[in-house]
């Protein structure tokens, strides 16, 4: 083959990668993604960055987060071949920001809005793997040399650094919350990528951030958890306290979880952004079982049946059923002291749970009433 005719083929072969992008980002759209972005493997950045977090301690338990070396930072390390990583975004907002937030109502149960409907995996998954398929069928259309297509797709099932793709894509920016922010959308949405050979052409992520001078979603953080801004101490995250820690909450930072049962969205609840985040259609993504207005004393009352039955499909079911006790009866002694409120804890004090025991005896000992001298 002569010069000429590689550029040619070279060219040809440019045009239709960079058509084949256009269509992925439309497939993407048409499939009920918000955003469709494509970028490169290159995260040395982001994988000094998550290494000195990991140096600090700040991961807590989360050992999953220490482990597969490199692989994590290094996509083509963990699925070999890998150039381009397609990231992806889904909205699942269900109601106002702020709605609900900032309720006086202590009784009122507070669970991360992205907990409220059905586990968002699965829905995800099946979108990105039609997506997928469409690519795939588009690839083997192209030059002989990309029709050994391969590619996996993702959603917080594998060892990677999820936001650092999607800003690199150009779906945001890391805001100093340590979430990935978008200025039409906020923060509220899932992230998923599709790891592929196919050398696409790249997108350009935004060009500065635009956190400013703003402090909110730190000063914000009800239990301190940010060491500096873009710094998260995970071991001090309501987030991670009342989901992925299986075992005792410090007693000192459990006054600042409130009445909040399963996550926290305070540091997204009051970033400026979100107020340009758009309520989703997602049909499952609605609030199920009336999570959204449940109160605490409520829920307190589910029987171990109950809590399977009723958080079946939903994410909420990673606490366990100790953990959602243990997590209500925290909220239970940061509720205002009230008859209904000692009763119902009262009611817990023979469930077969050390951990939970320990946190009823904290939340009456908040009431001043002591299990060791009630004789009722």
């Amino acid at each position: 083959m002569n010069n000429l005719a590689a550029s040619q083929m070279n060219s040809n072969n440019e045009h239709e990668l960079h058509t084949l992008a256009e269509q992925i980002k439309a497939w993407g759209k048409d499939m009920g993604f918000q955003a469709v972005g494509i970028t490169d493997v290159e995260l040395g950045e982001h994988e000094t960055r998550f290494q000195e977090w990991l140096d600090q301690g700040y991961h807590g338990d989360l050992a999953y987060m220490a482990q597969h070396g490199t692989k994590r930072s290094r996509p083509d390390e963990l699925i070999p071949g890998t150039m381009r990583v397609i990231s992806v975004r889904l909205d699942y907002l269900t109601i106002p920001a702020r709605e609900n937030e900032n309720t006086t109502d202590a009784g009122h149960a507070r669970v991360s809005r992205y907990a409220l409907g059905r586990d968002y995996h699965k829905l995800m998954r099946k979108r990105q793997a039609k997506l997928a398929e469409k690519v795939e069928h588009a690839a083997q259309q192209l030059t002989p040399a990309n029709q050994q297509y391969q590619y996996r797709a993702f959603v917080d099932s594998a060892p990677v650094l999820e936001r650092a793709l999607a800003e690199k894509a150009g779906l945001g920016w890391i805001g100093k919350n340590t979430m990935l922010m978008s200025r039409e959308a906020g923060s509220y949405f899932f992230l998923g990528e599709i790891y592929t050979n196919l050398p696409l052409p790249i997108d350009s992520p935004d060009d500065k951030n635009n956190c400013g001078n703003c402090t909110a979603c730190l000063d914000a953080c009800p239990t301190n958890a940010f060491v500096s801004p873009y710094v998260l101490d995970a071991k001090k995250c309501i987030s991670y306290l009342t989901i992925e820690l299986k075992g005792s909450i410090p007693e000192e930072l459990r006054p600042g979880i409130g009445n909040r049962i399963f996550g926290c969205d305070e540091c997204q609840a009051v970033c400026p952004w979100n107020r340009f985040a758009k309520p989703t259609d997602e049909l499952d993504f609605q609030p199920r079982h009336g999570l959204d207005t449940a109160q605490l004393i409520g829920l307190f009352h589910w029987s171990e049946e109950e809590f399977l039955e009723r958080t079946a499909g939903s994410a909420i079911r990673r606490s366990g059923y100790e953990g959602w006790l243990r997590n209500i009866a925290i909220a239970l002694g940061n509720a205002p002291r009230s008859i209904q409120v000692i009763e119902a804890l009262k009611q817990r004090r023979n469930y077969p749970s050390e951990i939970v025991q320990e946190h009823l005896a904290w939340a009456l000992a908040q009431h001043s009433v002591f299990l060791a001298v009630d004789n009722k």
